[in-house]
């Protein structure tokens, strides 16, 4: 006998990238930073005493809560520290929609929105995304129509890596009548050039919920953290009533308030994924791939349908992602609508990157 709940039995969960235990796999599948956390964070790994965690963290993560506000010019009343963007996901879903209304995403986007969504019971509506992976000019009122009471904007995109232009964004929190999520998991990579700071909707939208996590561009992948920024009437029912109980640990609290307050070093290991970026691209290029722009630490890339030796372009991206797996290379390969025909590779290392590149265009221009 099952004693899950109906939603639960029927529902799929959340399939993460492979994570192997091999030291020498070259890991390009999971978007993380391929360079190490800032000296700040493992000098104050390294003041951590055992003593320490004898006690209860605080409650509300108020040393960092109070970093964040002050790199963001806010008020530490616009900051919810989280185990993670995902408890930040989870915590908008059941704080803001009741079971059975409907949370609207793009589509195709990140995976794990459906799986909160159902574990909620709310359906979720997906909104396709235009050729070029942008939302188009009617987004806001196909957001109104599918009577979504919340909806996830990826910025920049995932897994295309596309950037939606803040006025964009802020044309769509003004005319969506739900609370708008832009989920910026990877908005460290975005090129300083272009001035991208969607902050600053927080200050005019009280529906604009901005998640910000310490995983991609501050190499904390492994220690969980996350927060966000909204209004303080958006911040404060999750803060005080739908969060866990002391949801972030004290050794996160303190790893992520160095981190955060060491901007400039981190700052560092985005150039030069921001560099790599633009080299594996002009390289895949030439090999026959096309990417999608991406300002985020990874590429989109369509593998070319003109290689006689396999019947379509989502053969060979099969092919490739197994080859490059058997050869100790993990990339991404998603096996849904739109993504058939492409893999999604993680910007590493440049030594990294040499080796994919390599061993790609030693499949693709056989000797």
């Amino acid at each position: 006998m099952s004693y899950e709940r109906s939603n639960i039995q029927s529902m799929t969960g959340y399939s993460s990238g492979e994570q192997p235990r091999q030291a020498d796999v070259i890991k390009l599948n999971t978007n993380e930073n391929p360079y190490p956390a800032t000296s700040a964070v493992e000098k104050a790994l390294k003041a951590i005493r055992v003593e320490d965690l004898r006690r209860y963290p605080q409650p509300y993560a108020n040393g960092f809560r109070e970093e964040a506000a002050r790199y963001h010019q806010l008020n530490a009343e616009n900051i919810l520290a989280t185990n993670g963007g995902d408890e930040l996901i989870r915590l908008a879903i059941t704080t803001f929609v009741d079971p059975g209304q409907s949370i609207a995403i793009s589509e195709p986007s990140y995976s794990l929105y459906p799986v909160l969504a159902a574990i909620q019971n709310c359906p979720i509506v997906k909104i396709d995304l235009q050729d070029d992976w942008q939302m188009g000019p009617s987004y806001a009122d196909a957001l109104n129509d599918s009577g979504a009471k919340l909806a996830f904007i990826v910025n920049p995109h995932a897994p295309s890596g596309l950037l939606t232009a803040v006025s964009t964004l802020r044309q769509i929190a003004e005319r969506f009548k739900g609370v708008l999520v832009i989920d910026e998991a990877y908005v460290d990579f975005v090129d300083p050039e272009l001035g991208y700071d969607a902050v600053s909707l927080v200050k005019e939208f009280d529906n604009v919920l901005i998640l910000r996590t310490m995983s991609k561009g501050y190499s904390l992948a492994g220690l969980r953290f996350a927060y966000g920024i909204g209004s303080e009437e958006l911040i404060a029912p999750m803060l005080y009533k739908t969060r866990d109980s002391y949801n972030t640990d004290f050794i996160s609290q303190a790893l992520a308030t160095a981190a955060l307050s060491d901007r400039a070093e981190a700052a560092q290991s985005w150039r030069k994924v921001r560099e790599e970026r633009v080299r594996v691209e002009q390289a895949l290029q030439e090999l026959g791939l096309s990417c999608a722009p991406s300002q985020s630490n990874f590429l989109l890339a369509q593998l070319p349908s003109t290689d006689k030796r396999y019947e379509s372009a989502e053969i060979l991206a099969r092919e490739c992602y197994q080859r490059l797996k058997d050869d100790g290379i993990l990339v991404r390969y998603f096996d849904m609508p739109r993504l058939r025909d492409k893999l999604r590779i993680t910007i590493g290392t440049a030594q990294e990157n040499s080796r994919l590149l390599q061993q790609l265009a030693s499949y693709l221009r056989p000797s």
